[in-house]
């Protein structure tokens, strides 16, 4: 069995984790082949990050610690790149939102 890989993140965004954040996130994630889940909580729920619905659905807020966690063979690929999307605050700055 591969190994698990977890990070997290403090989610800067004004609104939160809301449409374009999640949609971004779900379509980054889809980009891997690890099994990537999230939590708004260390001990879960964890919800399948693919999965845009259930991204939308936690309604994550402004400066709420996202967690992460990926199993499989490009996990940790994985994990890097939606911590860094986060910390980039989903490459909306200075959109005007």
């Amino acid at each position: 069995m591969s190994e698990t890989v977890q990070g997290s993140v403090i989610i800067t965004h004004d609104v939160g984790l809301h449409a374009r954040p999640s949609v971004k996130l779900t379509k980054l994630a889809k980009g891997f082949a690890a099994a990537i889940d999230i939590a708004a909580a260390e001990g879960g729920p964890w919800i399948d990050a693919k999965s845009i619905v259930k991204v939308m659905a936690m309604k994550v807020k402004q400066n709420a610690t996202l967690h992460v966690r990926a199993s499989g063979a490009d996990a940790l690929a994985a994990v890097e790149a939606i911590v860094d999307l986060v910390r980039r605050d989903f490459d909306e700055a200075g959109n005007g939102h």
